[in-house]
């Protein structure tokens, strides 16, 4: 990968906001992010818009019922599987349409006229975390069924193709996340999966993908599995593990040199209580502290700096409003006095 695009420290928004009207959402992305607007996810506004409802419509046995999702196996699945995979072949990208019951956010971007932007970003959430979190009816996860597992990962590329394909209407690059929380568990007695499956079904993924390809975990993982991917971005919490990312400086070295990129989650939206107590010269301070923790680690300094967004942590779905909004105003803050230094 040669990397054209110039990161520069430009602020990225990442998954969910707390409004429920996405006009308002809309709105504010535009007004914080403006060189790389996103459209929001918006779960408090309905359970179709949780991060794992959000991207099943379509897929084969899906039933949401009460605020619950899982794939009922006891039905016939083979007619919809021949169906997704004859679909998938074809590259029909309708396949994977996002409905606006299910993503509101969307909807509202695709109607405003941005102007000069760099970028504009969507996401999707990744296979690991939705083969995890999507159980079948007797609540085992789908991700332990072989032909459902590989289902959920072309599900999802064609989601993300279609998804990408819309937003390009929007701006020419495109940035795509996959978000995969899940990968904070890599490694433990909870999950039972390989790191050769992990990779496998996140190319799958990624291949759909034509603009930047960014992966987004919040907590600490085996950061090495990600870096060997064909992932362009790289988004971690930065606020809080940053120090796991030094102890992978080959990896991080290399994953540089080929023209990745680093999007370091310093605003912090675990606590609205943490956040506000933060400053934009508070977090630019902590951000510059873990680029030299890193960079101490044998990782070039002058390539961390040239390969670098800016993000929140996480979502901010289970903050305020007020809270959503001030976690904005920072990532802009921070981005900017990054971008002056």
């Amino acid at each position: 990968m040669a990397r054209s695009f110039n990161p520069n420290f430009l602020p990225l928004a990442i998954g969910s906001l707390p409004h429920t009207d996405p006009a308002v959402a809309v709105d504010r992305i535009v007004q914080f992010l403006p060189e790389i607007p996103a459209w929001p996810q918006l779960p408090n506004r309905t359970f179709l818009e949780n991060m794992y409802a959000q991207y099943s419509e379509g897929f084969p046995g899906v039933v949401i019922s009460d605020e619950r999702i899982y794939v009922d196996r006891e039905r016939d699945l083979d007619p919809e599987l021949e169906r997704l995979y004859t679909r998938y072949l074809e590259n029909d990208l309708e396949a994977g349409v996002l409905g606006a019951d299910y993503a509101a956010g969307l909807v509202e971007l695709m109607t405003r006229r941005l102007g000069a932007v760099r970028a504009v970003k969507g996401q999707v959430t990744g296979p690991i975390s939705w083969g995890l979190t999507v159980t079948d009816q007797n609540r085992r996860p789908v991700l332990y069924e072989e032909v459902l597992a590989d289902a959920v990962a072309k599900h999802l590329r064609l989601k993300a193709a279609w998804q990408e394909r819309e937003l390009r209407k929007l701006a020419p690059q495109t940035i795509m996340f996959v978000d995969e929380p899940y990968m904070s568990s890599f490694g433990s007695a909870y999950i039972a999966i390989e790191r050769q499956q992990v990779i496998t079904l996140l190319e799958e993924v990624f291949a759909g993908i034509q603009g930047l390809k960014g992966i987004h975990c919040c907590g600490n993982t085996d950061w090495s599995i990600l870096l060997s991917t064909s992932v362009d971005i790289l988004n971690l919490d930065a606020y809080g593990y940053a120090e796991t990312l030094s102890l992978y400086p080959e990896a991080v070295r290399a994953f540089l040199e080929r023209g990745g990129i680093i999007a370091w989650g310093i605003v912090p939206v675990d606590s609205e209580e943490q956040l506000m107590a933060e400053t934009s010269d508070s977090l630019t301070e902590k951000l510059a502290a873990a680029i030299k923790l890193v960079a101490s680690k044998g990782v070039p300094m002058d390539a961390l700096l040239a390969s670098a967004f800016v993000t929140t942590t996480c979502g901010m779905r289970t903050l305020s409003i007020k809270g959503a909004e001030h976690a904005l105003s920072l990532l802009a803050g921070v981005s900017q006095k990054m971008r002056q230094s």
